[in-house]
This record gives C-alpha cells, sequence and structure tokens, in this order.
C-alpha cells in the first residue's frame, strides 16, 4: 500500500520524497498549478497527459524552472498504466470523464494507490470549513460566487475565492487564517471526487458550512454518464457536514425537501425576495437571472452573518451589489461598432445559461433584435431549445461540431439559421446583416474544445474582432 495512502484518513497528507502522479496537465492552469505546488512540498512529479507536447506548450511554460532541475518529469502524447501503479498517489485532473471506469484510474486503485484532486488538496488544508461557502448549480454559480465574494469584501472581510472560477488557492491556503471567508465554486466532477470513498477507500466525504445550490437541470452527461449521477454529485456538497443551505428559487421542490433533509437551516431565494432584491440592488448587469443570482448571493451572505432572518438581512445587504461590474465571458459588453453591440457570453457552456443570456435581451432592446451564436463541443446536452429560439431572433448562426444539430432543431422550429462552421464566419455574416441598435450574442450553449483551447480563447476572438472591426467604445 502506498506510504501517503496508509497515513491518518482525513489528515493533510504530508509530500517529502513521495512519487506523485499528476493526471492531466490542461489547458486552465490547474495541472501546471497542482505540479509546480508539489514540487515545492518535495515529491518527486510526474506529469501525463493524452495531448503532445507542442499542443501543451503554453501550459508547461510556468513549469520551466522546475522541468529543467528535473523535480518534474513529464510523459506526453499518452498515459502508461506503470506509471499509475509505482507511484504514491495520484493526483486526477477533474476534466477526466468517468473516472470510476477510467482504465488508468482503475489500475491506481487497484493497486491500492490513492487519487486525489486539486480541490480535495485544498480542502484539506483549510484551517476549517466554518468559513467556507461553496456554490454549484447548472448555471450561474460563477456570477453568484463572485457576486458573494464582492459583497465579503464591501463588508471588510478577507475573502479568498477559488475552486471551477479559475485559479489554484493551493499556493494561497497557507495564507487563509480562520477569520478569513473562503468561496469555492465547485463544479459536479470538483463534488464527485469530494465524496466519500471516491478516490481510495476510506476516503473521508467534505462539504463546506454553507451549500449554495443556484439550480439543477440535465448537464455534462459526457462526464457522468446519467443525469442521476450528475444530480448526486451536485448533492455532494450538502452530504458531508454542512450546516446552512442557500437555495435558488429554480430548484425543484422535492430536491429543495433533500436538502432540507441534510443540514439544518435552509433559506430559499423565491420570487418576491428575488423581486425586492431587484429593485434595491440596482444591478449594472443585465438579465433577470443576474437578479436571481443576485438574490442567491445576498442569502447566502446573510447565512453567513447567522441572521436571525436571512431574508430581511439579505434584502439589506442588496445594495452592496450596485457597484458589482460582472464577471469576463459572461454577458461582457465587448464594444460597439457601427451601432451594433456586441456581448461576450462564451462561458455559457449549457442550453440553460444560453436561454438565459438570451432573455437578458428580451424587454430592451427584444429578441427580434437580438443575433445569436450558438454551438461548439458536444456534451451530449439536448440542444434544441436554443434551436427553437430561432424564429424569435434577428438571427441564429450556428458554428463548431454542434452547429448542424443546432441547425436542425432552428427549422424544424420554422427558423431559418445560418449555418457558419466557425466564429470568424459568423461574425461576417452578422457584419453583412445587422442594423443599428441590434445586439450580437455569442452565447453557445456548449464548450469550446472542438475549436479553441477554452472559453477564456473563445471569447477572446470575439473580443478581437470588436477591436479590429473598429469599436467605436470599449465594453463596460
Amino acid at each position: 500500500m502506498s506510504t501517503i495512502a496508509a497515513q491518518h484518513v482525513g489528515a493533510p497528507r504530508t509530500f517529502e520524497g513521495a512519487r506523485v502522479v499528476v493526471m492531466g496537465l490542461g489547458n486552465f492552469g490547474g495541472g501546471a498549478g497542482v505540479a509546480r505546488w508539489l514540487a515545492q512540498q518535495g515529491a518527486s512529479v510526474l506529469l501525463t497527459d493524452v495531448q503532445p507536447e507542442e499542443a501543451l506548450r503554453a501550459s508547461l511554460a510556468p513549469l520551466a524552472d522546475y522541468l529543467a532541475q528535473g523535480r518534474i518529469t513529464t510523459a506526453l502524447g499518452g498515459h502508461n498504466v506503470a506509471d499509475f501503479t509505482t507511484c504514491d498517489m495520484v493526483v486526477a485532473n477533474p476534466a477526466v470523464p468517468k473516472p470510476w471506469d477510467n482504465r488508468y484510474l482503475r489500475a491506481a486503485r487497484a493497486a491500492g494507490i490513492p487519487i486525489t484532486t486539486e480541490i480535495r488538496l485544498v480542502t484539506e488544508r483549510l484551517p476549517s470549513r466554518e468559513r467556507v461557502i461553496g456554490i454549484t448549480g447548472s448555471a450561474g454559480k460563477s456570477t453568484t460566487t463572485a457576486m458573494i465574494s464582492h459583497m465579503l469584501a464591501r463588508l471588510g472581510e478577507r475573502v479568498h475565492t477559488g475552486g471551477n472560477i479559475g485559479g489554484s488557492l493551493l499556493n494561497a491556503v497557507s495564507d487563509v487564517s480562520p477569520a478569513d471567508w473562503v468561496v469555492l465554486e465547485l463544479s459536479s466532477a470538483m463534488l464527485h471526487w469530494l465524496g466519500e470513498g471516491a478516490g481510495w477507500e476510506g476516503a473521508p466525504g467534505w462539504s463546506p458550512a454553507i451549500g449554495v445550490l443556484t439550480n439543477l437541470s440535465p448537464n455534462h452527461g459526457d462526464w457522468h454518464g446519467t443525469h442521476e449521477h450528475y444530480s448526486e454529485s451536485k448533492i455532494n456538497l450538502f452530504r458531508y457536514g454542512c450546516a446552512r443551505a442557500v437555495l435558488g428559487p429554480a430548484v425543484e421542490a422535492s430536491l429543495a425537501e433533500r436538502v432540507r433533509g441534510m443540514v439544518n437551516w435552509t433559506a430559499a431565494a423565491d420570487e418576491a425576495f428575488t423581486h425586492e432584491v431587484g429593485t434595491r440592488a440596482a444591478l449594472r448587469i443585465p438579465g433577470a437571472h443576474n437578479i436571481v443570482n443576485a438574490a442567491t448571493a445576498c442569502l447566502a451572505v446573510a447565512a453567513a452573518s447567522q441572521a436571525e432572518n436571512p431574508r430581511a438581512a439579505g434584502a439589506a445587504l442588496a445594495p452592496l451589489l450596485a457597484d458589482f461590474a460582472g464577471l469576463p465571458h459572461r454577458l461582457e459588453c465587448v464594444g460597439r461598432v457601427r451601432g451594433v453591440t456586441y456581448y461576450n457570453d462564451s462561458k455559457s457552456t449549457t442550453p440553460e445559461s444560453c436561454l438565459l443570456a438570451a432573455r437578458a435581451f428580451a424587454g430592451t432592446p427584444g429578441l427580434e433584435k437580438v443575433h445569436l451564436i450558438a454551438g461548439g463541443y458536444d456534451k451530449k446536452s439536448d440542444l434544441s431549445p436554443v434551436g427553437a429560439l430561432a424564429p424569435l431572433l434577428a438571427g441564429l448562426y450556428t458554428i463548431g461540431a454542434t452547429g448542424a444539430d443546432i441547425a436542425r432543431a432552428a427549422r424544424g422550429a420554422g427558423g431559418e439559421p445560418h449555418e457558419c462552421e466557425t466564429l470568424a464566419r459568423a461574425l461576417a455574416c452578422i457584419a453583412d446583416r445587422a442594423a443599428p441598435g441590434d445586439v450580437v450574442l455569442l452565447s453557445p450553449a456548449c464548450a469550446s474544445w472542438d475549436q479553441f483551447t477554452n472559453y477564456e480563447q473563445r471569447g477572446a476572438a470575439l473580443r478581437d474582432w470588436v477591436r479590429a472591426a473598429g469599436a467605436e467604445e470599449a465594453g463596460s
């Protein structure tokens, strides 16, 4: 058995002299961040990825010093089973789909090698869970996370934000004091790995003190295989010692009842509360869904304050969001060209988030003024609701691997989509059709991996096009 596995279950592991395999460098910096941190802890790190070196040069660049010293070595272009069965620990990238059925991870488990992830390494090293807020959901979790952090900071609290929202907290976790707040956006994959026994027999489950569920709808079928597995992974947020739960207004009653059975305190952002927050907050970012995000965030901060009346406390906190500017790639206004305004919502990787983004313009200027660009990597989601928007829009422009499916659904709904295949072609087509006062919305409803490294690169491509086209004003 691995020397690390033999350590006390639940205690922070030490890595001096350990041989650790990091599975999946990836393109978001997570693999590089955990590899660097492990090397700093004295581990001998093998970084392995199915992609070849030339495809990973940008991700390898931050590791150049450790690679030169031999403290980190690489095995790129494929994995080797022997690497996974002769080490002390495997750190898996959460992006690896169906990890319970992965050949290499199965071999590690059969050999008694513990498997962990960057987020579990973080949670093990936090001072406690008592000042940790975890946020998950099928849509809205990034913005809700950012809103919670913004409000806590405006209240004078010291806040550390991490998880799925980007950026590892591993290298900063030693700076987290017991008085600080930690706000974590947690994906379904992360939550699967935080479940009991997910990485090795006897692995403890972990939940934050405050859990926030924005909503839940079918998603990530490619990773989980079934909606049941997806939803059960999400519910891990509450299973293992969560004390207070905050639920968005779209959470179904049966699911809300399950959550209430797991925690001691629950608050839900219903329609009346959401309306009150919307009136008080005066948000700068568009869309009714962002008012819902704001209401959920206000209740989360009220839960953090342990207010006796969370609704009253949450509503009173709403003005703290008046100067919240939103997040890049989430309904981000990137400029205006010849009277046409361009919005970057590249973070939209689900049909639900795309529909929410489109509806943000339903009142002003109206859907009939919106040119929607949608499509990308196929996550096996039902994209027919996106296609059904076509008759209501100024235009639907499909791109990527799912473009043909969305276009087919659009024609079935009586629309006339433009099958453009690439973002550049879509923008060129729109430039010939859009009129002053129109809105161009990149809200793909799909992941980016078929044509882009990540959603940031996809959003940057739109921003660069707008800039090159001679934007009349910068985005807000």
